[in-house]
């Protein structure tokens, strides 16, 4: 391991695994996933951006991968959200099998956050389950989807409603990769980036705080910390509570009216999930000022940070509007989260203290949605 590696392990005994973060780990694909490996063949599930000319980055992996003595088999899936679907699914696991794909074979999730759900949801499934590697190229999987198992695809009746946990062998992070992610889906990523540090973690909100033109423009090196601690904080509530009982639940921190966003808009390319996050974010914090619970002058620096790294947290000018508050409001209700028609909420009491809060009042948080939307229109 190289000086500049870094290695975070994800501690679940025989099932935990290592995330490696650094630059040029997809020249060294083939040689870190040998040792996983028990046949010569692997599969590669990933997003068809990635085999364009002026990228580059299927191409590198698939030489890395032949290098090590493997034939590699390949499924294409288009880019976007809407590829999060049964249908996509199916037809992943209908070309798999197809290509002869068994348990002790390696599938490889190529891509970003869409891909590693697919693809690990597909290798839970297949033969009721096969091992997968992450392989995520964007940063927002990098520092959230690609680590804890989580898959799933969505469905008319809510995001991520149809999934299960499904952990990989192994996460290769490669920052080189980022070089070639645009600016908006960089912005999108520091979303889950700033998740980490609102829920408990005020000394890297000042990291972030102080950092955040670098990494709006994508520098390296504030990028590596970034992603270190992103993963770091991960692996830890992760290990804690694998298949969200307690702890893990707040991770979801804006992800309640995040995914209400992303529902109301048609899961279009309008508005990306970290998009929605950072304005759900943004608005978990400022209901909970609503609720006594939270200063305003926590919420506001909360909100400017997230400015700062490039990402938009008022309705009236978020993608994919208008957004009206009733709309939302069944969205919630709906939410995987909700239990016996009751919502779970993740709120703050401030910089880096996030908590759960189970049954939060309906009528409150229509209430504060209203307001929302007012003050968009």
């Amino acid at each position: 391991m190289s000086g500049t590696e870094k290695r975070v392990r994800v501690d679940l005994g025989a099932r935990g695994y290592d995330i490696l973060i650094g630059p040029g780990l997809l020249p060294r694909a083939g040689d870190l996933i040998r040792p996983l490996a028990d046949r010569d063949r692997v599969f590669i599930v990933y997003d068809e951006v990635l085999a364009r000319i002026e990228f580059g980055h299927l191409k590198t992996l698939r030489a890395s991968l032949e290098g090590a003595g493997f034939s590699v088999v390949e499924v294409s899936v288009p880019s976007g959200e809407t590829s999060k679907s049964m249908q996509q699914l199916d037809r992943i696991l209908g070309d798999l099998i197809s290509q002869g794909a068994e348990r002790d074979d390696l599938v490889l999730a190529f891509g970003g956050g869409v891909i590693g759900d697919l693809t690990g949801l597909a290798s839970g499934l297949l033969k009721r389950g096969a091992r997968f590697v992450q392989i995520p190229t964007t940063l927002l999987a990098q520092v959230d989807s690609s680590v804890g198992g989580k898959t799933a695809v969505n469905s008319p009746a809510g995001k991520n409603m149809i999934g299960l946990f499904h952990q990989p062998v192994l996460v290769l992070a490669d920052l080189d990769v980022l070089e070639t992610l645009p600016a908006r889906e960089r912005a999108a990523g520091l979303a889950e980036v700033a998740k980490y540090a609102l829920i408990d973690n005020p000394e890297f909100f000042d990291f972030l705080e102080r950092n955040a033109d670098r990494l709006r423009n994508g520098d390296k090196a504030a990028l590596a910390e970034a992603v270190r601690a992103s993963c770091e904080a991960k692996a830890r509530i992760v290990a804690l509570d694998e298949t969200e009982q307690a702890e893990r639940a707040l991770l979801n921190l804006g992800h309640t009216f995040g995914h209400a966003l992303e529902r109301a808009n048609g899961y279009g390319p309008e508005l990306l999930h970290g998009e929605a996050v950072a304005a759900g974010m943004a608005m978990a914090m400022r209901y909970s000022v609503k609720l006594g619970l939270c200063s305003g002058q926590d919420a506001t620096r909360a909100e400017h940070l997230l400015n700062a790294l490039g990402l938009t947290t008022r309705l009236d000018v978020l993608g994919g509007g208008p957004y009206a508050a009733d709309d939302l409001f069944g969205h919630m209700a709906h939410d995987k989260k909700a239990k016996a028609g009751r919502m779970t909420l993740i709120l703050s009491r401030g910089i880096g203290r996030a908590f759960i809060q189970k049954g939060a009042d309906a009528a409150s948080v229509r209430d504060f949605l209203h307001s929302e939307a007012d003050s968009a229109s």
